[in-house]
């Protein structure tokens, strides 16, 4: 059911976390759904070099990695990131569980990474981060900051040279962003990940339909952010998303272009 697809963003083991799947059984899970691809999302470690032994192993499966600019990482760490564009990383986040945006919202505020300063420019070590991604043709993920802070690296980047960018799954209840705000930042480089509907998420299943009409078919990736072992694997979450939305109206052709179409262009690949 599942021909073409991408899924964006996908845990597996080995984590810091428990996960549902090894790497391993999910890239085979996905190549015997015939999906086309996966991106490995760890928020402690790079996962490009995990990406790279996957595609080894499996040749018919596009697996890439990433890196998320953590605390583990050392947080807004240039040589991280220039260490990760080298070793072929499909995207970069920007800080996820260590940025402030979550961290105040789970009672830790004060406690997380922001990429502005307490003026409001963006930190020299973010330039400098996007000043190396721009002439990589890698994907910029939002991570977990806040909607100031994605304006404001929207902008920075679009400044650098940065061309893709992808907005971290916009539902999610920390950030909650508006279809609004959505409209506002968007744009021909601008895409957005819709995730896996699941508890910590604010829209159900006809909410998060209802926002991709509003906000656009040709600006959406369809992704699960699975891998949890109390939520369903990535590839049955994906199904089940399809399935979703086909039950709401949606043509396969939009369905294809949200999992298929889109996500082949951020990684640059033949759509």
């Amino acid at each position: 059911m599942l021909a073409g697809a991408f899924d964006l963003h996908v845990h597996a083991g080995p984590d810091v976390r428990a996960r549902k799947m090894s790497a391993l059984e999910l890239a085979r899970a996905a190549r015997q759904a015939g999906m086309r691809g996966l991106l490995l999302k760890n928020h402690h470690t790079a996962t490009t070099a995990l990406a790279t032994t996957l595609r080894e192993a499996i040749s018919d499966l596009q697996v890439c990695g990433g890196l998320a600019l953590n605390r583990a990482v050392g947080g807004l760490n240039p040589h991280a990131v220039e260490a990760a564009l080298a070793m072929g990383a499909a995207e970069i986040w920007m800080p996820t569980v260590s940025a402030e945006q979550e961290c105040a919202w789970r009672g830790r505020a004060g406690s997380g990474i922001t990429v502005l300063d307490a003026q409001g420019r963006l930190r020299p070590e973010v330039e400098e981060i996007l000043r190396l991604m721009a002439p990589s043709g890698a994907i910029l993920g939002t991570g977990h900051i806040s909607p100031a802070e994605i304006r404001g690296l929207l902008r920075a980047a679009r400044e650098a040279g940065v061309r893709k960018f992808l907005i971290t799954h916009p539902e999610i209840r920390f950030l909650n962003l508006p279809v609004s705000f959505q409209r506002e930042i968007g744009g021909p480089d601008v895409y957005f990940e819709r995730c896996y509907v699941r508890e910590d998420f604010a829209l159900d299943w006809d909410g998060f339909a209802e926002v991709i009409r509003e906000v656009g078919v040709e600006s959406t990736v369809l992704s699960t952010d699975l891998g949890q072992p109390e939520n369903p694997d990535p590839v049955s979450g994906l199904d089940q998303t399809w399935r979703e939305l086909s039950q709401r109206g949606f043509r396969a052709c939009e369905i294809d272009r949200m999992s298929c179409r889109n996500p082949a262009i951020l990684l640059g690949l033949d759509p």
